[in-house]
């Protein structure tokens, strides 16, 4: 649900936004060919109460935004990850309290255009880099408990902040597989 159309709760879905494009970015700043990223996502207020001096290791602005807006997130990066084999298995062990209020992933994938996916599924993964029609892609999705989703996407070929594209369900097969972390 994007902010502009989810009139029942702009204020979450813009939270969830935005914390998702923050991700994106922080990821971005990194560079390319990085590891699969995941991340807490918890109501920036709720945080600060339950831990006081948290609000000391968030930016100023992070906490103003809070303020504006009660369902602000912060993001925690997840460390000691069970391991697997691929992203699915990863996201079938992950589980997460009731005080995370949303999970976000950042992956990079190799995508060709839809007239070379046939043969790109015979190709090993080093044919593949090869592909002179391969795309470099970092997507980063987020969920919240409560069912919005947000994608981002951003192309090495087009690397810059403005050019990072966006809409719940970009990636829809990855926000039910993150969604799935929350079921009962």
């Amino acid at each position: 649900m994007d902010a502009e159309t989810d009139s029942t709760d702009p204020g979450r879905a813009g939270a969830l936004r935005l914390a998702v494009i923050d991700l994106e970015q922080h990821v971005a700043r990194g560079g390319w060919d990085a590891p699969v990223a995941v991340f807490a996502l918890v109501r920036t207020n709720d945080a600060v109460e339950r831990s006081p001096e948290l609000a000391d290791q968030l930016p100023s602005d992070a906490l103003a935004l809070a303020r504006d807006n009660p369902h602000h997130l912060t993001s925690i990066e997840q460390d000691g990850l069970p391991s697997a084999d691929d992203l699915e298995q990863l996201l079938a062990q992950l589980a997460w309290p009731e005080t995370v209020d949303g999970a976000a992933v950042v992956v990079e994938r190799i995508v060709v255009p839809p007239e070379a996916a046939a043969e790109a599924d015979a190709m090993t993964v080093e044919q593949l880099m090869e592909h002179p029609q391969r795309q470099d892609v970092r997507i980063a999705v987020g969920v919240l408990r409560t069912g919005e989703s947000w994608c981002a996407l951003r192309t090495r070929a087009h690397d810059s902040d403005d050019a990072v594209g966006g809409s719940p369900d970009a990636v829809p097969g990855l926000v039910e597989a993150l969604r799935a972390t929350f079921a009962p």
